[in-house]
């Protein structure tokens, strides 16, 4: 079991991806729950992204264990306006509050390791879902991306939501 973990929650811990993960990546990625959702990456982009400094791609698992439960993709790390996009994140269980652990994670190696100034990101407009979670975990509403998305035949549009680190650290002393 590896104990090279960024974070953890009560359930959770991120670590980074080796290339040894991609085939769970790939194979999270890809199912019939997620895909509909997630931009579809092929194994070289997302080798790609595990060797770039300005991409934090990460592997959650669970906690005391070497299960893989999902991935998470931020970038930008390097943006030179402090503004990190939250591109990914895929759980395999759900429903069990492991996506929140996850974004609250997220927020957290944002704003306390990375240094943003701004996480944003985009769901698509049917994703309810992830919609409220995003919204309760203190994403604001910054507007569309009309047809941005193209999923098989047509394109979906994308709500781009985000958080600012001032707003994060008023929430935190506020705890």
């Amino acid at each position: 079991m590896s104990e090279d973990f960024l974070l953890k929650s009560r359930q959770i811990a991120i670590r980074y991806t080796t290339v040894e993960d991609l085939d769970t990546v790939l194979k999270m990625e890809r199912d019939a729950e997620n895909a509909p959702f997630i931009r579809q990456w092929s194994r070289r982009q997302h080798r790609s992204a595990v060797k770039d400094i300005n991409i934090a791609h990460l592997i959650i698992q669970k906690r005391n264990s070497d299960k893989v439960i999902g991935y998470i993709l931020m970038v930008g790390l390097e943006n030179y306006d402090k503004n990190i996009e939250f591109k990914r994140l895929v759980i395999a269980e759900k429903g069990k509050g492991l996506g929140r652990q996850a974004v609250q994670l997220i927020k957290r190696l944002a704003f306390e390791k990375f240094g943003a100034h701004r996480l944003w990101l985009e769901v698509v407009l049917h994703n309810d879902r992830a919609y409220e979670l995003y919204k309760s975990e203190g994403f604001t509403d910054e507007g569309v991306h009309r047809e941005s998305l193209k999923q098989d035949d047509r394109f979906v549009s994308m709500k781009v939501m985000s958080v600012l680190s001032h707003e994060y650290f008023m929430k935190k002393v506020g705890e």
